[in-house]
């Protein structure tokens, strides 16, 4: 899992660049200069105001979709049209992904006590943790309709930072804590890695907008008004109940009768 994400994530970002490169090649970087020359930095707010002019809406700083944009450009505009409406259907199946991979945090957390249990509770046909996948899924909708979508990617990215630093803080310490523990992957050079990812993580974090900065701790304390009004008192690792819902060996041939 591990190397498939670094393999993952090393691909998309060559990927990022090549689009980049090809776009700027193509059409020029087009930047919006700011007073003194400078352009004004992406995703600023002055830049927002300056792409919201009729002579700056055509600039390629300012396009939401790059690679169409350049196509449309040069004169393939079909192509950039069907390359948008591609990218439209693909994006609902990655949300749609991280609405699932949110709602199993949950039914795992309230399967250990964490959580109230009804949240755990499995629908007797589908199989599926109905009742926390439609409330994630009402939380979702309500805030994607009130909310800019600018915003809430801000306040995703505060909480990924943090749930980033708070592994390699884990991780260093567990190796510190139970070094003998059976480990299938062991992350390589941990004294340079994790402390890059935690310098890292910190300096991403104080360069988001302070709107997204500030919900963080606000959301830090109500997780831990949850833990200590209602988790630490109900899990099940701490009353020492220890339940083993997917072994890791079946016997998927039956006894025969009469041979014991």
């Amino acid at each position: 899992m591990p190397i498939g994400l670094i393999g993952s994530l090393g691909i998309c970002t060559i990927f990022y660049i090549l689009v980049a490169a090809g776009a700027i090649g193509t059409i020029g970087g087009q930047p919006i200069m700011g007073p003194g020359g400078i352009p004004f930095p992406a995703g600023s707010e002055e830049l927002a105001r300056q792409c919201a002019l009729p002579q700056y809406a055509e600039m390629l700083v300012c396009s939401n979709e790059a690679l169409a944009h350049v196509l449309r450009q040069i004169g393939f505009s079909s192509v950039g049209n069907a390359l948008g409406i591609a990218a439209f259907l693909a994006l609902p199946s990655v949300i749609l992904i991280l609405l699932f991979g949110q709602t199993r945090i949950f039914f795992v957390m309230s399967r250990d006590g964490l959580l109230p249990d009804v949240l755990s509770t499995v629908h007797p046909k589908w199989k599926t943790p109905h009742i926390v996948t439609a409330m994630t899924g009402i939380v979702v909708a309500i805030a994607a309709a009130f909310l800019p979508v600018g915003q809430l990617a801000d306040i995703a990215n505060a909480g990924t930072l943090y749930a980033f630093m708070m592994v390699a803080i884990a991780v260093m310490l567990l190796r510190k804590r139970d070094p003998g523990r059976a480990r299938k992957f062991r992350v390589p050079a941990l004294w340079l890695v994790g402390p890059l990812t935690i310098v890292g993580c910190i300096f991403l974090f104080l360069n988001l907008p302070f709107e997204a900065m500030i919900v963080l701790p606000l959301w830090t304390a109500v997780g831990f008004l949850v833990y200590f009004g209602y988790s630490r008192g109900h899990s099940h690792l701490g009353k020492g109940l220890i339940e083993v819902h997917e072994p890791e060996v079946l016997d998927i041939n039956p006894p025969t009768p009469g041979v014991h």
